[in-house]
């Protein structure tokens, strides 16, 4: 009988992944529940939708991830990403399974000089940095057997995401002008996916505390905005594809809504010593994604600007 793994969300980037990556793993389902039957906005629905799904471990990949509109929601994006994440773990307590949550490098200020830490302090710049942040905070006291994973530049073939924007907009115009003083680690969500089968078929098979907890998981390697728009399009001229003349600029000449950290680099080798993970080199997962765009027509699907998972 198959492992059952429910996962919150169903179209978003992770939860896309997890369906397409569960197909390398034998013994595992993966079962996403989304609106009406689990709506985060209303955590009404949470525990009735978990209960019947009948989970042997949860994998809380949702989240209200609009950034910048979240300075605008704030209400909302609390709601979403922390009283609903202490619900879920409530559930999960009462059910006895482990959770595994999604977090992001946005719960630090950046100010760093060099890659965060899990023990490092949290100084979120933005309400959805606050929200994630709260969001962890409650599901440690919930009391359920949990993984926080932190991950950061979530891109992948599928949804809103920096990559696709990049090639989109190469469409239509020759200059582009990114931001290159925020640096970070650009992260495949499809490795994403895979990692938590890993971390997930170690929660399951040892009581081992050092399994559990805080994690950092991203992708090897790190660059601005500006590098990885520059290499995004130096695979796509390659293969013929869309490319533009990427000039590099300051945060100051792009304003947001929501303030980003400068430094969103995280150190992953906790969860590399204890889980046996560590993502690939952020060029080769992007060559992967932008080759599979390209080859199989996906880039002309939508695409946007928001970049979390």
């Amino acid at each position: 009988m198959s492992r059952r793994y429910v996962v919150t969300g169903r179209g978003g980037q992770v939860a896309q992944s997890l369906v397409e990556r569960v197909e390398r793993h034998s013994g595992i389902r993966v079962i996403p529940l989304a609106r009406p039957d689990l709506d985060l906005a209303d955590i009404g629905t949470i525990e009735k939708a978990l209960v019947e799904a009948r989970p042997e471990l949860i994998i809380s990949a949702a989240a209200y991830t609009a950034v910048d509109q979240a300075e605008s929601d704030a209400a909302k994006t609390f709601v979403i990403n922390s009283a609903a994440i202490n619900e879920i773990g409530r559930v999960a307590s009462k059910l006895n399974v482990p959770v595994i949550h999604l977090s992001t490098d946005y719960v630090f200020d950046g100010n760093k000089t060099s890659p965060y830490q899990e023990s490092d302090p949290v100084a979120p710049l933005c309400v959805y940095g606050r929200s994630k942040l709260e969001g962890e905070r409650c599901l440690i006291a919930s009391g359920a057997d949990y993984v926080i994973l932190r991950t950061a530049w979530v891109y992948s073939p599928f949804n809103k995401n920096f990559l696709r924007t990049m090639l989109h907009l190469a469409e239509s115009r020759d200059e582009l002008n990114v931001v290159a003083d925020q640096y970070g680690n650009p992260t495949s969500a499809l490795y994403i996916a895979d990692a938590i089968f890993t971390v997930a078929g170690n929660l399951l098979s040892s009581r081992d505390r050092r399994l559990r907890g805080m994690f950092h998981l991203a992708g090897s390697g790190e660059t601005s905005w500006a590098g990885f728009a520059s290499e995004i399009f130096r695979i796509s001229a390659e293969m013929g594809g869309p490319s533009a003349i990427v000039h590099p600029i300051p945060t100051a000449q792009y304003p947001t809504p929501a303030r980003r950290p400068t430094n969103s680099r995280l150190d992953c080798s906790k969860l590399e010593r204890f889980h046996g993970v560590r993502l690939p080199d952020w060029k080769i997962a992007t060559a992967t994604t932008v080759q599979r765009l390209l080859a199989g027509g996906a880039l002309r699907k939508e695409a946007g600007m928001e970049t979390a998972f």
